[in-house]
């Protein structure tokens, strides 16, 4: 998989890497990351369902290189699949660094979500 693949997907996060954000061995915490691509995905999903939305699963995650201090850190929404209340986006994660023009593919996953009312019950995405 090559760095230089292009992003599929709309920039919904963009965040720097701190030390606060760290792991014991000075990595950025991997659950720190899954909550900026949850947070990226429910963007995307308040966007597209104009209602409110909750996480109903994280359907797949795989990390691929690690995140390091300074990094600032892209997360990508791309819309693989609408239900009848459900969405599915997969999010795509780039780091940038001071170091280099390039950007860096460090994990990806798939989200779905569910639409929801007021009252919490599912409601169509599409209404």
């Amino acid at each position: 998989m090559s760095d230089t693949t292009a992003t599929q997907g709309q920039l919904v996060i963009q965040i720097v890497a701190m030390p606060a954000d760290t792991n014991a061995n000075g990595d950025i915490f991997g659950g720190w990351l899954v909550s900026h691509m949850d947070m990226g995905a429910a963007i995307a999903a308040r966007n597209l369902a104009k209602s409110r939305v909750v996480t109903v699963a994280i359907d797949s995650l795989a990390f691929i290189k690690r995140v390091y201090v300074g990094d600032t850190v892209c997360c990508y929404a791309n819309l693989l699949k609408i239900g009848h209340t459900s969405m599915q986006f997969e999010i795509e994660v780039r780091t940038l660094s001071l170091q280099d023009d390039v950007s860096h593919k460090v994990a990806y996953g798939h989200f779905t979500f569910v639409a929801i009312d007021a009252e919490g019950k599912p409601q169509p995405v599409r209404r």
